[in-house]
Order: C-alpha cells, then structure tokens, then sequence
C-alpha cells in the first residue's frame, strides 16, 4: 500500500475547510493529480449522512480517484491504528469497482485530501463509513461503464467490468481500461438510479482472509509513526509540566538549563518549553529547571474514590423501564444485591502521544498521532486563530490509541497544539512527543465506576426483577439482555458528559466505553443467581433468554469449547459471559487457574464468538478478537490507576501492569457466517466480557465473589477469606 505522507505534502499545498462544499472539492482534488473522481451520495443529494451519536457529516460519503496509471486511490478520514481498515477497505473497493485488490491504495486521515470525519472510535469504519465506501464504488463502476458506452460506441446494457476493464460482451475488441477513460480529467457523475451492491454469492474479495496490507512494514521497521518523521532544522521539545493535577506554576527559575549550549527556551505566559536539536538534551536542561507550585488539597485517592462518586451530585437517566420492580420482588423466592466497582483504567498505547509541526507559507503542517485529525486541525486552527484551511493534520501510521487519542470528545491532543505552537515561535519545525511519565499524567483514563445490582429468582430457576444503577460508566452495555418481567436501569453520570467535580482529572473513552465494566457487574450476577438457583450458568443463561441471536452465539461458544453442563460451583474453573456491543452479539466461555496461596489468576483458555453480521476480513477480525480478549485481561486482573491528592503514582509499565507474552491464553474464534446481514463492530466487543468471565470463572473454581477490578491477588486471596 503506497502511503508515504511526506511525498502528499511535497505535490504542493492544498487548501482544506471542514465545510467545504462540493465545488471547492473539485478545486482541491485536482491538485492531488488527474484522474477521474467519482462523486457520490447515498440518499438523497445535499442530504447529511448520520453519525449514530455524533451529528451529521457533510452531504458526501466516499471520494475514489482512478488514475492514468490504472490505480484505484480511497480517500477515508478514518485512521488505521492497527485494527486493519487499510486492509478492508480495498477489498470493499475491489469488489465493488471490479479492480484488482492490489490495485487498490488508501490515503487515511489527512485532513487536505480525506473527506471530513468525526474521528476513529466505535468501531465505525467498517459498519458506518466502510458501507458507504461500498455504494460508492458501486456507483463508480456504473458511471465508468456509461462514459465507456461513449467511448466504444456500444449500448451499455452490453458492458461488463473486470479488472479495471469496461468489454463488449458481443465485440471482443471492443474495451477499454478505467485509466484510459479518465484522460487526466476530473469528472463529476451521478446515476439516476443507484446500484445494488454484489451479493455474497458473488464474492471476490469480501469475506476473504488478508493479511494485513501493513504488516511487513511494522515487523521490519520500516513503518514511520509520528515520531519518526524528520525535517530539516527540527527542534525537539521539552515543556514543563505541573508535578499534580490542579498545581499552579508560582516561579520557574531557567538560568542553568540556559547555559547548555543550543538550548533555546520559549517562555509565554506559563507556557514553559526547552528545545533543542537532541531530545536527550533538551529532556536534560528541563531537569534543571527549579519550580515553585501552589499544590491543591484535593483529598481524593483511588482508594475513596468510590464513595466520593457515590455522592456527586448528578441526575439518573433511566435507560429501560419494564413492569413495577416492587411486584418483581413479590414473586422472588431469592434476593440478590451486590455492588460492582471499577477503577479508573489508563489506555497505555506503545506509542505516546507525539506531533511533528512545521509552518511554511502561513500554513501549520502536523504530523500527528491522533484518533481524530479533523479535531486536530479545528483545535489547532482556533488555538493559532487561524482559518481551517490554514492548519493541514496528516496521521501516519499509529502506535495505538484505544480512546486515548479521539480528540472530539476528550481534546487529548495536546502536543499537537504545543507543536504549533512553538513550531510559530521559534520559526522552525518542532517536535513534542510525550514521556512514558507525561503519557499517564496527561491520560484521559476510562472512568472508575460503581454498578449496583438488585435482582431476584422464583423458584424455577427463572429472573423475576432486575433493578441496576450504573455510576458513572455510562449507559454502554447497560441494557438488559434477558427475559425479564420487572427491570429498572437507571444511569447516573457518563464518560462523555461526567458530572462537574466527579473526577479529578479528565477522563474519556477506553475501547467499548463502560460495556467491560457494566457486563462484568451483569454477568457475574447472573452467576450469582444461577449457582442459588442450582443451575449450570450456561443452561441458566439459555433459560432465561429469548433473543435467538444471544443464544446462537452462546451456543456456538459452548461447541467450540466442548461444555459439559454441570452443577453450579463445580470447581473446574470456568466462566461465562456474553453481550452486545456496537451491535455485534459476543460471548465468552473461558477456563481460569487460580493459586489460592498466592491470588494469582492464570487464564487458560479462551473461547470467543461473535455474531457481527457480514465480516469483511475473517482474518483481520480473528486478529482483533483474540488481541481484545488478550488486552482486556489486563483490566480485569492488574490495571488500575494509582492516584493520590491530583498526583499520578503510576508513570510507568513497573507499577501499570499490562498483559505480557506470559499471560497469552490459548484462545479459539469463531465468526458465525451471517453475510446477508450488514456488517456490525469488530475491534472492540471482545473486550466486553473477560472481566466476567475470570471473575465467575473463580466463582466457579472456589465460591469467591470477585466484584471489584481489577482482580488482583490481594483482592482474590480477601475473597476466598469470606468464603
């Protein structure tokens, strides 16, 4: 895949607004190079395309340039931060437009040439965007057939497509290739009636494995991220930041780190930054710098958190509302009432955050590692006051991100801005790029929460109410999914909108935002209520449920894993979850090990099955599937930010421990076929449901209740004291 950035930026500057029009697309394209674009609309033209949950994007959906050289370009403002659209995207293209699937190349999150986005999270590129990728290239592939009908001088109806080629199927000298009908020019078409797509018997390239179009690029290094990038008299940053959240700088003394020969050191306003050519020494002189802070007394640790959250004022958002919970609880033989808690969680990319800016012309150029470029440029371009069109953001390749990165609801782009910043100040191309130490303090952490849970059984077996309410998490993965007549579920607070004084520090999206924290809650009550009922869970799950999709892919999971029903608390370790998110049905069985003298968890085996509608890329799911399920063991046994007093305790992987090689699981996929369908979320419903599972996989192995994440062994061996 051709994606060199830094060639783009050399074909000239190309003007850019968040509201531009389809005229002023016309202009800027054409400085891209000649080559015919296929304009397109799904709907009605000059209508806005919906972004479930996020307002409308402007009255286009997709933007393919056919070159002279016969090469298919994809212009997508979503970025690839691994999950592999750079891969599924051209086999969209491919299939649609009848080309080659190497033919194909992608040009992903620049803000001068990619049609405006919201950002890349909720697992929208391929069930929002990539949809309308496909229609598009749908209707590129008629207008290239009737612009071939002109050419040849054939009746369309007798045009067939193949591999960039337009044929006669009557005139076996008659045809023409894409490359040849484009003549260096840009043209405007549209059909009258739109095209279907190919159907899933016709398939060439949707629902084949690849293998990630990037992947010899990252193993070999030859993959450049943001802070690979160099240009010619760049300076590295280094800036002052305050030691606690809510400290105010009093004095800074910078007369030693101004001795160092080549330190330049911008100060505006309590803006402090050293810059020099080697980030090591520039890193040095700031070490040298003596400050004076007034420090808040905030009195909040992650130890009292939970209570502080409990009594933040906020008001319930009622998320489902089903019968009376009070006659639910007259027909309840059992009563079960628990409370779940969770701690804040970092998004720890390998990667930290870090932006490359340089000014030519008047015109800001970022090289950024960012989840949201088009909230980057905004961003930048009111914090330099200047127009839109002024600030270019291109996003080379990015060491993950996870929701740490999505700067249209978190503004965690930071260095960006600074970048700009100092890049006008000092004249020269800056560097900054965060410190392990920068990249927690600066962290927009998932939001510890509390879920309580109130439910009850009657005598066979069957859930009779269900009273949840959800602090803080949000509303994701709070529905309820079984078959219950009495259900409340009340939502006090979100990550996207946290009460004023919740938190003290900013907090954001983690991958499937609260779905971890409130499944863990739901399903591990549901174990609860199966083990008193004296019901296997998995039979206790089936019996209480009516949606045939839940059951198919808890079903699927119980095969695959080879399940043997059994009394509840059997000793054998093993755990069930299941869920949806981003509308895709998911559900785990896995099996845990647990040393009981030492608390530590072991997972063994991991089984995960979705059911995600049409999968464009078995392989590239299967990859994102078995790294969620690997990932998400991390929350649910070790991570937890430690905090004290507006302070960050954990600056690095010694303390925040992520999973390593040693923990990977065996881990077995299974993708139900389900091509007919629309194709839902991949990347994050995984993640859903391993907190669930260890903790009820205990539950099963020894009788100990695990409700607090993560589960680490100080926890579990206080756990197995109350059994």
């Amino acid at each position: 895949m051709k994606q060199n950035h830094k060639d783009d930026l050399m074909k000239g500057p190309v003007s850019s607004d968040i509201d531009y029009d389809r005229r002023d697309f016309f202009k800027k394209i054409g400085l891209i190079g000649g080559g015919i674009i296929i304009y397109c609309t799904i709907g009605d033209t000059g209508s806005s395309i919906a972004q479930p949950g996020f307002g409308s994007t402007p009255d286009f959906n997709a933007f393919l340039r056919i070159g002279t050289d016969e090469r298919v370009t994809c212009f997508i403002g979503k970025v690839d931060m691994g999950q592999g659209t750079i891969t599924s995207f051209p086999q969209l293209v491919a299939e649609e437009l009848d080309v080659a699937y190497d033919s194909v190349d992608m040009v992903m999150g620049d803000t001068d040439t990619c049609p405006w986005d919201i950002g890349t999270g909720g697992s929208m590129s391929i069930r929002i965007v990539g949809v309308q990728v496909r229609s598009a290239a749908a209707e590129a592939k008629g207008v290239l057939k009737l612009l071939a009908a002109e050419y040849l001088k054939s009746p369309v109806e007798r045009l067939k497509t193949k591999d960039g080629v337009v044929f006669d199927t009557k005139k076996s000298d008659a045809k023409v290739t894409y490359g040849t009908l484009a003549k260096g020019n840009i043209i405007e078409k549209h059909l009258e009636t739109k095209p279907s797509v190919t159907s899933p018997d016709g398939f060439e390239f949707i629902g084949k494995p690849y293998f990630h179009q990037d992947a010899y690029k990252k193993v070999t290094g030859i993959a450049q991220y943001a802070g690979d990038i160099r240009l010619t008299d760049m300076l590295y940053a280094a800036i002052l930041r305050p030691p606690v959240h809510g400290a105010l700088l009093k004095s800074a003394a910078l007369s030693e780190a101004k001795k160092i020969e080549g330190v330049q050191v911008i100060e505006d306003d309590n803006f402090i930054a050293i810059l020099h050519e080697a980030p090591d020494i520039a890193r040095k002189a700031l070490s040298m710098v003596k400050t004076e802070y007034d420090l808040p007394s905030l009195k909040l640790n992650d130890k009292n958190i939970y209570e502080h959250l409990l009594q933040t004022p906020v008001q319930a958002q009622v998320k489902e509302k089903k019968g009376e919970i009070e006659e639910g609880m007259k027909l309840a033989k059992e009563l079960f009432e628990e409370t779940y808690t969770s701690a804040y969680v970092a998004h720890a990319p390998i990667e930290t955050h870090t932006s490359l800016a340089t000014i030519e012309n008047g015109k800001v150029t970022i090289w950024a590692s960012t989840q949201s470029p088009f909230a980057v440029q905004r961003t930048v371009a009111e914090g330099m006051k200047l127009p839109a069109d002024k600030v270019r953001v291109i996003t080379p390749f990015v060491g993950g991100a996870f929701g740490g990165k999505l700067t249209m609801v978190t503004d965690s782009n930071l260095e960006a801005l600074e970048a700009a910043r100092l890049s006008h100040l000092t004249g020269r191309p800056v560097q900054v790029s965060f410190s392990r130490e920068e990249e927690f303090f600066y962290d927009t952490f998932r939001p510890a929460a509390i879920v309580k849970i109130k439910s009850g059984i009657d005598g066979s077996g069957k859930i009779v109410f269900w009273n949840s309410n959800v602090y803080m998490a949000g509303d994701g993965g709070a529905e309820v999914i079984y078959n219950i007549p009495h259900q409340m579920v009340n939502i006090y607070g979100t990550w996207m909108m946290p009460p004023p004084g919740a938190h003290p520090f900013r907090i954001g999206p983690w991958r499937a935002p609260g779905v971890p924290n409130n499944i863990h809650a739901k399903e591990m009550q549901i174990s609860l209520m199966a083990a008193k009922a004296g019901i296997d869970p998995l039979e206790f799950r089936l019996k209480n449920l009516k949606d045939e999709k839940m059951i198919g892919v808890l079903k699927a999971a119980a095969k695959k894993f080879g399940y043997k029903p059994v009394k509840p608390l059997s000793g054998r370790g093993i755990g069930i979850s299941c869920g949806i998110d981003v509308d895709t049905y998911v559900a785990h069985i896995g099996e845990i090990e647990l040393d009981k003298k030492t608390g530590e968890i072991r997972v063994k085996r991991v089984v995960c099955v979705y059911d995600m509608g049409l999968c464009i890329n078995p392989q590239g799911t299967k990859i994102q599937m078995e790294g969620a399920c690997i990932m998400s063991m991390g929350y649910a046994l070790s991570e937890g930010i430690r905090f004290s007093d507006g302070a960050i305790l954990d600056k690095n992987f010694d303390t925040y421990r992520i999973p390593g090689f040693s923990w990977v699981p065996k881990i077995d996929t299974v993708i139900l076929k389900k091509d007919n369908d629309p194709p839902h979320g991949a990347g994050e419903p995984a993640v859903i449901g391993m907190g669930a599972v260890i903790a009820s996989g205990v539950f099963d192995a020894t009788g100990a209740k695990l409700l607090e994440m993560p589960m680490t062994p100080e926890r579990v061996k206080a756990a197995l004291g109350k059994v």
